[in-house]
């Protein structure tokens, strides 16, 4: 199979190369190396990690850049594009509301567009649990409206959903989008709370918590999150738009977060108790028994076992 997978060098898209690869894909990789969230460097560091890897190549370009991506697809024949690149964050989301919409909103149209032109017919999107906000029945299920996101980055994500639901029914092109659950685990971008928390535990300075430690989140592991994409790649879906939930099934509150890392890292958290910050939501928590049926999605990488894993990566990092 041949796959245009953009953001390879992030978080997410970096652990998903290397799987493809493994399997005997051959993928195009685009990435930016956006700096809003984390210094080019560390997209350089996961970049790193597919060095000597066969059948993947990469090319520094923008997806915005609607000459270059042209030329991608006009130059390969894909069976699937995998659409992971996006200005993520909640927080700087509020602050800049018109780049998240031209980034996350625009740049996904342009890549639906070229797909049409380019008879691309599968497009596998990466959305967001932030999608479903703080007003949907617990636990968020894809039949859901998710009608009131409680950020620009959410909404962004709703959007591009939308997006290519309309590019489903008017085109014919088979469009996926997986909504991901707080994702963990090593090369985690670091200003996201178990990395940042990891951080601020180690140096020994104040860990902001923000409430009352109760609220919670349903975090699942890089490998479980991997797999999902995987399914989601095979999984023949007609001309239908298909959402689905990729998340651990099960909920942890930020108070007993902090006490896993506490204990992985063998120190103990100075914590600095702050008001809830605007756009965060009180919990997440995913129904995954669609997932479950239609791709096989199973989550098998509980919190205890991956925050001992992320911690051990952390930990040699520290050591380089």
């Amino acid at each position: 199979m041949q796959i245009l997978l953009t953001g390879i060098a992030g978080f997410i898209g970096s652990h998903l190369a290397t799987r493809l690869q493994a399997r005997g894909d051959s993928i195009i990789g685009i990435d930016n190396f956006d700096e809003t969230l984390y210094p080019a460097a560390l997209h350089q560091r996961n970049l790193g990690t597919l060095d000597g890897l066969s059948r993947i190549e990469f090319s520094r370009l923008d997806f915005l850049d609607a000459e270059a991506t042209e030329k991608i697809l006009s130059s390969h024949r894909f069976d699937v594009v995998v659409h992971l690149g996006a200005l993520a964050g909640v927080r700087p989301s509020i602050a800049q509301p018109l780049r998240y919409a031209r980034v996350n909103v625009e740049g996904t149209v342009l890549l639906l567009e070229a797909c049409r032109r380019h008879n691309v017919k599968r497009f596998v999107f990466a959305s967001s649990s932030s999608v479903y906000g703080s007003h949907c029945q617990v636990p968020f299920c894809e039949s859901d409206p998710a009608l009131r996101p409680a950020s620009p980055y959410a909404a962004s994500k709703r959007a591009g959903e939308l997006f290519c639901s309309n590019f489903s029914d008017l085109y014919g092109i088979a469009t996926t989008a997986l909504r991901f659950f707080t994702v963990y685990g090593p090369r985690q971008r670091p200003e996201m709370a178990i990395h940042k928390f990891a951080d601020l535990i180690c140096a020994q300075k104040p860990l902001p918590v923000f409430g009352d430690g109760q609220s919670a989140r349903d975090y699942t592991y890089i490998t479980d999150i991997v797999d999902g994409l995987i399914a989601a790649i095979d999984h023949t879906v007609g001309d239908k738009p298909r959402v689905y939930n990729l998340g651990g099934s099960r909920t942890t509150t930020l108070s007993h977060l902090v006490e896993l890392l506490e204990e992985s890292l063998h120190q103990r958290a100075i914590l600095d108790r702050q008001p809830d910050q605007p756009g965060d939501v009180p919990i997440t928590y995913a129904d995954v028994s669609l997932s479950g049926r239609e791709l096989g999605y199973a989550p098998k990488v509980p919190i205890e076992t991956g925050i001992k894993l992320f911690c051990e990566w952390f930990l040699d990092q520290r050591k380089k």
